[in-house]
C-alpha cells in the first residue's frame, strides 16, 4: 500500500480559534480513514500570544511529528515570528494567509514558499456571526479530502450546547470554507488521497491522558496533586475516573502537601500517585527520600518543560533527567522509567505503579510536554499489559513482624496499620529491622544493602526498552524521540538499530549489552542543553569506544531528517 503523509500547521493569535479546528479536523480525519498526531505551540500568556495546532497525516499510525510542513494556514500573522522556527517550510510548501491580515512576513517569505492569499476576513463579513475560525475549518479540511459532510456530527458533538442557532451559523461558514477551497486551482494541494475507512473505531487520545488511563490500571485509588502545566491534564482526567472507581483526588495546597499526603495514604495501604513538571518535582525531593527510606511506594508522573525555575512553561524539554536521576540525597534507589511515545505511556505508568508496589519504593515516570500535551489518533491498545502488582502483606498469624527484615529479595512484609501485631516506626530516620531509630554502622549498612538489592532483582523482562533493527549503529533514544529516532533508523536501510530505553533505573546491563551486541558506534538522542542522558550512559554502561551525543534544548524538537544527518556522519567516520 502506498503511504501518504501530510503535514499541516495552523498558527493564529491567541483565541483565534485555531486549536479548536485542530481537535475538530484531527477527530473527523481518524473517521475518515486517516491516523493522525497534533502537537500544541502555545506561549506562556494567561490571555493572548501565539497559538498554533501542528498537525500529522497518514495511512499508518503518526507518533512523530514531521521534518516540515507541506501546508501552513496562518489565520492571522499575530506573533509569527515568536514560533516560526518550529514551522520549517520547503519551497514546494503552500502558505495560505489572510491579505487582510498584511503582508506576508519577512520570516515566511525567506522559506520561498508558494504563499496563496483566501480572503478569511472578507467572507467572515459577508454575513452576519461568521467565526473566522469555522471558515478555516471548512477550508483546512479539503486538504485532507474532507467534507462539510464529515465535519457535521463532530461539529454537532463539540457546540452541543451552544444552541441550534450557533450549529448553523458554524456549519454555514465550514460551506464557505469549503468554497474558498473549491476556488483555488487544484495544483494549490498537496496530493494526499483519502485511505480506506477503518472498520474499528480509534481513539483519540493525550499523553496525559494516557498516563492518566495506566494509573488506574495499575491500581491507582489516590492521587494529590497541585496544578502545573504541562501535567494538569492528568489531573483532570483522573478526577472523575477515579471517583467511579471509588478512589479520590484532592488539590493540595502546594507539592510538598501533595507528596506527603501520598507517602501518608501509601502507607495506610492505597497505591498513590501525583503529577508534576520540574519545579514541583524539585519541591517533592525530600517527600521522595522519606519515600526510600521507610519503604513506602509512590509514583510521581513528571511531565517535563523548559527550565530552569520557571522557564518555559508552554514548551518541551528533556531536562530534568539529571534531577530524577541523581536528585534525591544520600544513597536512595529509587525507579525511573521514560515514556517512549503517547500510547506508551499508559503502559508505562502501569509498569510504574505496579513495579514501586512491588518494590516498596518511589517511581518516577518521565513525559514531556511534546508528549503530555499532543494527541494522537492510535488503534485501541490491546487488552492487558503490565499485571498490577500486590505488596508483600505481613503475616497475621501472630508470627513475630519485622517490617524491614532482611530477606534474599529486599522485600521485607508491609503491615497495613490497625493490622494486630503489624505495628512498626515508619519515618525518615535510619534503623534496624523493626524499625527503631538507630545510629549503628551495621543497622545503616544492612538497610542500604536491602534497598539496593530490591532494585537489583527487580524483573524488568522486554519492558525495559523499544528495540528495533540490527544495523552497527545504535541510535538510543530518549523518550518522546524514540519516535523521530525510529523514523530515521528505519530510513537508515539497515544502517542503524533502535533503542528506546524505557527503564532508566534500574540499571539494565545486561539487557543492554545484549541489544549493543555487534554496533560499533553509538548515538545518543534527547533535549536538553547538556546532554544529561548521554552522560549517564557513559558513566553507567560499557558502550562500544565511538559515542556520539545528539542533543539540543527546546523548545525545536529535534526531527527524524536531523537524526539521519548525524547516524550518516558517523557512517562516515573511519
Amino acid at each position: 500500500m502506498t503511504e501518504h503523509l501530510l503535514s499541516l500547521a495552523l498558527t493564529g493569535s491567541g483565541g483565534a480559534g485555531v486549536m479548536t479546528v485542530g481537535q475538530i479536523l484531527l477527530d473527523a480525519a481518524a473517521h475518515a480513514g486517516w491516523y493522525g498526531l497534533m502537537r500544541r505551540s502555545l506561549g506562556p500568556q494567561i490571555r493572548g500570544g501565539e497559538s498554533a495546532a501542528l498537525m500529522r497525516f497518514g495511512s499508518r499510525p503518526i507518533l512523530s511529528h514531521g521534518d516540515t510542513f507541506d501546508v501552513l494556514f496562518a489565520f492571522d500573522w499575530g506573533n509569527i515570528t515568536r514560533f516560526a522556527a518550529e514551522l520549517p517550510l520547503r519551497s514546494d510548501s503552500v502558505v495560505l494567509y489572510d491579505p487582510d491580515a498584511g503582508e506576508v512576513p519577512e520570516v515566511i517569505a525567506r522559506s520561498n514558499a508558494r504563499c496563496v492569499a483566501v480572503p478569511l476576513t472578507a467572507t467572515v463579513k459577508s454575513e452576519p456571526g461568521l467565526r473566522a475560525n469555522m471558515i478555516g475549518l471548512g477550508l483546512a479540511a479539503h486538504i485532507l479530502r474532507l467534507t462539510p459532510a464529515d465535519l457535521q456530527p463532530l461539529l454537532a458533538d463539540f457546540l452541543g450546547d451552544k444552541g441550534e442557532e450557533a450549529l448553523a451559523l458554524s456549519l454555514r461558514g465550514i460551506e464557505l470554507g469549503a468554497g474558498l477551497a473549491d476556488a483555488l486551482p487544484a495544483s494549490t494541494w498537496p496530493v494526499c488521497p483519502r485511505p480506506a475507512k477503518s472498520e474499528k473505531p480509534r481513539w483519540s487520545i493525550t499523553g496525559n491522558e494516557a498516563a492518566g488511563l495506566g494509573a488506574v490500571k495499575g491500581g491507582v485509588r489516590f492521587v494529590a496533586a497541585y496544578p502545573i502545566t504541562p501535567s494538569t491534564e492528568i489531573l483532570e482526567w483522573l478526577a472523575p475516573n477515579l471517583a467511579r472507581l471509588g478512589g479520590q483526588l484532592v488539590q493540595a495546597e502546594d507539592e510538598l502537601a501533595s507528596i506527603n499526603m501520598l507517602v501518608g495514604a501509601s502507607y495506610g495501604g492505597v497505591p498513590s500517585l501525583t503529577a508534576t513538571s520540574g519545579p514541583g518535582l524539585s519541591l517533592m525531593i525530600e517527600g521522595l527520600g522519606m519515600s526510600v527510606g521507610a519503604e513506602i511506594p509512590v509514583t510521581v508522573i513528571d511531565v517535563q518543560r523548559g527550565g530552569p525555575s520557571t522557564g518555559i512553561p508552554t514548551k518541551s524539554e528533556q531536562s530534568d533527567f539529571n534531577i530524577a536521576v541523581y536528585g534525591l540525597h544520600g544513597d536512595a534507589p529509587h525507579i525511573v522509567v521514560a515514556a517512549t511515545s503517547i500510547p506508551d505511556c499508559m503502559p508505562t505508568v502501569q509498569w510504574a505503579v505496579s513495579a514501586a508496589e512491588a518494590a516498596q519504593c518511589p517511581a518516577i515516570v518521565l513525559s514531556d510536554q511534546n508528549m503530555g500535551q499532543s494527541r494522537a489518533i492510535i488503534d485501541p491498545p490491546a487488552e492487558g499489559g503490565p499485571v498490577a502488582a500486590r505488596r508483600l502483606a505481613a503475616p497475621e498469624d501472630g508470627t513475630p513482624y519485622l517490617r524491614y527484615a532482611l530477606t534474599n529479595d529486599g522485600v521485607s512484609p508491609m503491615a497495613v496499620p490497625g493490622i494486630a501485631g503489624g505495628e512498626y516506626t515508619a519515618d525518615g530516620l535510619a534503623h534496624n529491622e523493626r524499625g527503631t531509630p538507630s545510629t549503628q554502622a551495621a543497622d545503616h549498612q544492612s538497610q542500604l544493602d536491602k534497598r539496593q538489592r530490591k532494585l537489583e532483582t527487580l524483573d524488568c523482562a522486554n519492558f525495559w526498552a523499544e528495540l528495533e533493527g540490527d544495523g552497527p549503529i545504535a541510535v538510543i533514544a530518549l523518550g518522546s524521540l524514540t519516535e523521530p529516532a525510529r523514523e530515521a533508523v528505519r530510513a537508515a536501510n539497515g544502517a542503524a538499530r533502535l533503542i528506546g530505553l524505557r527503564v532508566v533505573l534500574p540499571l539494565q546491563a545486561e539487557a543492554m549489552a545484549k541489544a549493543l551486541a555487534g554496533a560499533t558506534k553509538v548515538l545518543v538522542v534527547e533535549q536538553n542543553h547538556s546532554a544529561q542522558f548521554h552522560h549517564f550512559l557513559r558513566g553507567h554502561y560499557d558502550l562500544p569506544p565511538v559515542v556520539d551525543s545528539l542533543h539540543r534544548a527546546g523548545p525545536l524538537p529535534l526531527r527524524p531528517l536531523e537524526i539521519l544527518a548525524a547516524i550518516n556522519a558517523l557512517k562516515g567516520d573511519a
